[in-house]
């Protein structure tokens, strides 16, 4: 039986008021969840969010996770982070037999950490910036019917959803628009992407929930899903040209974002 290495997430900071995080790109599980759980690491595989960190790495500010959300989910509330049941995860079997309190309360001890983690570097971005714009980057599923079944139809699976549910959609709007049509207009390998907002998902997050209700008018953060248009999902293997593609399109948000943030 593999042993993780002991981290949690990994943060680069810069000295800018945008930054980005991949919540869910981690696959790593401590030892105590590794031996409860039933589900194979193909099957966590597919409900991840796997590259999602690679995409974000030319944020000067950016943080990605280690583990996987099958520990402890980051983007859910501390009652609904653990999934305890198949009907909190897809319906998947996961557990050989439910987490024991003392596995769930350590989870939720770090489901805590990151958070007070990210709320004082957020406090420390708005004290040196004044605002800040958070790049909340995430993947979804299209095939679930199998690798060769047919997609989810491209009019219910934008290329990326972008997710406001959360948002004080009004006021950001002179920053988010902009960062919506720059993802539009972006030459993503020849092509320009499906861009649209609250389709697939409606940014009803966790964390970008925190943002805007810790920091309302200060911290715009702008839940990405990207359709795993740039990998098999079913087997996680990449294109690396899409991927490269992404990194370019996140770094050209950001850039908007900035510039956008420094008009308001």
């Amino acid at each position: 039986m593999p042993t993780d290495h002991p981290i949690l997430w990994r943060i680069q900071r810069g000295d800018d008021p945008v930054l980005a995080t991949a919540i869910h790109d981690g696959n790593g599980l401590r030892d105590e969840v590794r031996a409860a759980m039933k589900l194979d690491d193909a099957g966590r595989l597919r409900e991840e969010d796997p590259h999602t960190g690679q995409a974000i790495e030319a944020i000067a500010t950016h943080i990605v996770a280690a583990r996987s959300r099958f520990e402890f989910d980051l983007n859910r509330a501390s009652d609904s982070a653990i999934y305890r049941t198949p009907d909190m995860a897809w319906g998947l079997d996961i557990w050989h037999a439910p987490p024991t309190e003392e596995v769930v309360a350590h989870s939720l001890e770090l489901h805590t950490s990151y958070y007070r983690m990210l709320g004082g570097l957020l406090d420390d971005l708005a004290e040196r910036h004044g605002r800040f714009v958070l790049l909340d980057v995430h993947s979804y599923n299209h095939r679930r019917d199998g690798p060769n079944a047919e997609p989810t139809p491209q009019d219910d699976a934008p290329d990326i959803n972008i997710g406001t549910f959360s948002m004080p959609r009004d006021y950001w709007a002179p920053v988010l628009d902009p960062v919506i049509e720059a993802m539009r207009d972006f030459n993503f390998n020849g092509r320009r992407l499906d861009v649209r907002e609250n389709v697939a998902f409606q940014g009803k997050g966790e964390q970008t929930r925190f943002v805007h209700e810790r920091y309302p008018h200060v911290g715009c953060a702008i839940a990405i899903e990207f359709k795993k248009f740039f990998m098999d999902e079913w087997s996680g293997t990449p294109d690396p040209a899409e991927l490269a593609a992404m990194r370019g399109l996140i770094t050209h948000a950001a850039e908007v974002a900035r510039d956008r943030l420094d008009a308001l």
